[in-house]
């Protein structure tokens, strides 16, 4: 008789913003520019969404939707090597640049048995080796096409997929052979929700404003990391 293997259970967690302190696309980027991969022009692209948001007339995702376009545009023709190379030496600098809380989170579910797994629409390349050095099992990134010579196209992959962050945990639990009895997750903005509706302890953590009013409304549980300073919500 065949043993039944038994099922690990499955933690799931957005990863900018809510492991770490910056977005890993806008540092890739910024670091392109530096490495003269990019423009320097390309950094003019996205200012008006950057200065909006941060004096809060604006909203995060155009910020962050500026940066993707602008990524997209100029990733054309780069090299699989450099684009690597980049990678490598952001996440060597930047991997310790994490929030406390999911830190220890992280470390405390790994020790429980769990299987971690990251989700998020940075580049897999750059998401990779962050996840790696956090000490994920596996994480699910956007994918970018090579072309001749193994340059970039400019061209993303499956794009619907990556979208979908419910689909990419019931994939997850079915190709791993996961359980999401006891399963936990975590995200901070409302593209978050759909994977947090699917776990039994979903946590918000540093919530934009359409997460928060919607895990009240749910009564999930609300945690701010705010300088040395970490607390949850009571609703």
């Amino acid at each position: 008789m065949k043993k039944k293997i038994k099922k690990r259970p499955v933690a799931v967690f957005d990863v900018d913003g809510t492991i770490f302190r910056s977005s890993l696309l806008i540092e890739l980027v910024e670091a392109m520019i530096e490495r003269k991969l990019f423009p320097e022009t390309v950094w003019e692209e996205y200012q008006k969404e950057r200065r909006l948001w941060r004096d809060r007339e604006g909203e995060y995702p155009d910020y962050i939707n500026a940066v993707v376009r602008s990524f997209k545009l100029h990733l054309k023709g780069v090299s699989y090597t450099d684009f690597v190379d980049v990678a490598e030496r952001v996440i060597d600098e930047q991997s310790k640049h994490v929030y406390r809380f999911t830190r220890d989170l992280i470390a405390d579910l790994k020790k429980q048995g769990y299987f971690l797994l990251a989700v998020s629409q940075s580049p897999k390349t750059v998401l990779d080796k962050f996840a790696e050095k956090i000490g994920f099992d596996k994480a699910y990134g956007s994918l970018y096409e090579l072309g001749p010579s193994d340059m970039f196209t400019g061209k993303m992959i499956d794009e619907h997929l990556i979208m979908n962050k419910a689909n990419i945990l019931r994939r997850a639990v079915e190709k791993e052979n996961l359980t999401l009895k006891n399963s936990v997750g975590v995200g901070d903005t409302e593209s978050d929700v759909a994977f947090l509706e699917l776990v039994k302890k979903p946590i918000c953590f540093n919530p934009n404003a359409a997460l928060y009013r919607h895990a009240t409304r749910m009564k999930w549980k609300v945690v701010v990391e705010r300088k040395d300073v970490i607390y949850q919500i009571k609703k």
